[in-house]
């Protein structure tokens, strides 16, 4: 990306990133929110992709895709909690421009491919409940795994792609109101005319957030119907609880989500979004596993399977 200077203002090399500097107190007990948080977060996706790869009765469609959501909310919460966590110990700490400018990269793409995680994994649930007899044969091991690099790839191009063709501009202001480096913080320090950036980000939002929620919305238009063809309550009850566990996810990250990034940006700075970001970097990656683990009756059998077989 073309970071320019503009008149003689000095080049910015670092950022100095505020967040709670102000407030010694809370500072201590941020650090050890987070401490917990990511604790949690670490425990609960890895042994979600502990159980999935060494528990063969895991071995289909679904789990696949369950580890490699869990996969992205580790990394996602990697790439940012530690180092809130490392400043939160600092008054004012920094951070260099390519740091700064790599963890954006990084985040936006680990986001990207969970909005399109989730919604290849609406249409696992609508093929399993639709059409049950042909599920092994729709969603066979090599359709999954290209679906999944289909994810990646398609975050990783959107990621990309504006990276290279919007350059910003800099007029050497360099104070980040913020713990860590996030999109609308950024964007507060332009000095540039940001009209055609807004434009861009608005645009990819909408390619890569409202997209896979309609598709996602589709899926579970069509699971309704399939679901109230099926004549016993209980077996209609079975059928759709299925999917209970990923519309709790999908409402808490695409809420989240829309919040942070559809909605204009100002140049206003806004305590309220230090919060969100930080339920967002923080708080859904930890509760992601927590879902899966207590609505999920095949993922129970195989932590407690695991755990008979460590003790005997």
């Amino acid at each position: 990306m073309n970071y320019q200077e503009i008149g003689n203002h000095s080049k910015v090399t670092e950022f100095i990133l505020v967040g709670l500097s102000s407030h010694p107190t809370p500072q201590s007990i941020l650090f050890w929110v987070l401490m917990f948080l990511y604790l949690v977060t670490l425990a609960g996706n890895g042994m979600i992709i502990f159980l999935v790869g060494a528990n063969s009765q895991l071995h289909t469609p679904m789990y696949f895709f369950l580890g490699n959501l869990s996969f992205l909310d580790l990394l996602f919460s990697t790439s940012s909690v530690p180092l809130t966590m490392v400043n939160s110990l600092h008054n004012f700490p920094t951070i260099s421009y390519s740091s700064c400018f790599s963890q954006l990269a990084i985040r936006a793409f680990l986001a990207l491919a969970e909005c399109f995680l989730l919604a290849i994994m609406a249409y696992d649930r609508f093929v399993a409940i639709s059409d049950p007899l042909r599920y092994k044969v729709v969603m066979s091991s090599r359709v999954c795994l290209l679906m999944a690099l289909v994810a990646w790839v398609t975050a990783l191009l959107l990621t990309v792609t504006p990276i290279l063709l919007f350059p910003i501009s800099f007029c050497g202001h360099n104070t980040v109101n913020h713990f860590s480096c996030e999109v609308e913080a950024i964007f507060k320090l332009l000095c540039s005319n940001t009209t055609s950036l807004e434009i861009m980000m608005i645009a990819c939002a909408v390619i890569s957030m409202p997209l896979p929620l309609i598709c996602i919305l589709i899926s579970y238009l069509f699971i309704l119907k399939a679901v109230l063809r099926i004549r016993p309550t209980e077996a209609r009850f079975k059928a759709f609880s299925t999917c209970g566990s990923h519309l709790i996810v999908v409402t808490i990250y695409f809420g989240t989500l829309i919040y942070i990034y559809v909605r204009p940006q100002t140049k206003k700075s806004q305590d309220g979004d230090k919060i969100v970001s930080i339920f967002y970097a923080a708080v859904t990656p930890m509760l992601n596993p927590l879902i899966y683990t207590l609505r999920n009756k095949d993922v129970k059998d195989a932590l407690r399977q695991t755990i008979c077989g460590a003790k005997s």
